[in-house]
């Protein structure tokens, strides 16, 4: 990577300039905004909501994925690699989220679904559109705008999810319709034939990849490991509802 570029890169990319693999386990974001907003949002939480213990360990849960996501060096391997961002975002949206959902104290209405499910998408798309993702790390204000919503929205659909789990053809439907537009958007990602997001074109090299190698490693990590959290959702769901109607088919038996 040229000087020049390194410069800029260092003065826009929130998670600080690009790492060098050697130092790279040592490139921890101690940010005090984000400690801090982790601190408060734990002390909230376990202060005020008072919930059981399932929704206190899924809160534990999410926290310490979102301080992967934004503490740990894969916030620095981040600015080098759309691949690592990817990871990160999926962290986000198909593990924190969910979590976070179960643990909210009150679930967001479930005849929200449909219209949560199209915000999920339209924001997943928005921001990994090339355009819109290189502008995200222009200033800390965007990145932190794409990382926000990407997470609030997926908060939102999983809640919505989580609500309306007593009628699985619905939500069922909802989860594979995601995963269906998660798995043409990775398609899209992984097949272009050429690099996408200017913001990687010089920072790749140094972790052994071209740009384009990476591109498609970032579409197979959101096509594959991505979708698995919905995937399991499905299952999950299917198999309670597969109970219910044995359990209500089941033969009464006189006496």
């Amino acid at each position: 990577m040229d000087e020049t570029a390194q410069t800029n890169l260092a003065n826009v990319a929130y998670c600080g300039p690009p790492p060098a693999p050697a130092g790279l386990w040592s490139d921890w974001n101690l940010d005090p905004v984000v400690l801090a907003a982790l601190a408060l949002g734990a002390i909230c939480y376990f202060r005020w909501a008072a919930p059981r213990r399932g929704p206190r360990a899924a809160f534990v849960g999410a926290t310490a994925v979102l301080a992967v996501a934004f503490v740990s060096p894969l916030c620095a391997l981040s600015t080098s690699l759309f691949s690592a961002r990817i990871a990160h975002h999926m962290l986000m949206v198909a593990v924190a989220a969910p979590l976070l959902a179960v643990a909210l104290p009150r679930k967001l209405p479930g005849a929200w679904l449909t219209g949560a499910g199209l915000a999920h998408m339209v924001i997943l798309w928005v921001w990994h559109a090339p355009l819109a993702y290189g502008w995200a790390l222009e200033t800390t204000a965007t990145y932190w705008l794409m990382e926000l919503s990407l997470l609030a929205s997926a908060t939102f659909f999983w809640s919505t999810v989580w609500a309306r789990q007593a009628e699985p053809p619905a939500v069922i439907v909802a989860l594979i319709l995601t995963m269906a537009q998660m798995g043409l958007l990775a398609a899209l990602i992984t097949f272009a034939q050429a690099p996408l997001y200017a913001p990687h074109v010089l920072t790749t090299q140094a972790w052994g990849l071209s740009p384009l190698e990476d591109q498609q490693l970032a579409g197979l990590i959101m096509w594959a490991p991505g979708a698995l959290p919905y995937f399991a959702a499905v299952l999950w769901l299917a198999a309670r509802w597969l109970r219910r109607l044995e359990r209500d088919e089941a033969p009464a038996w006189p006496g």
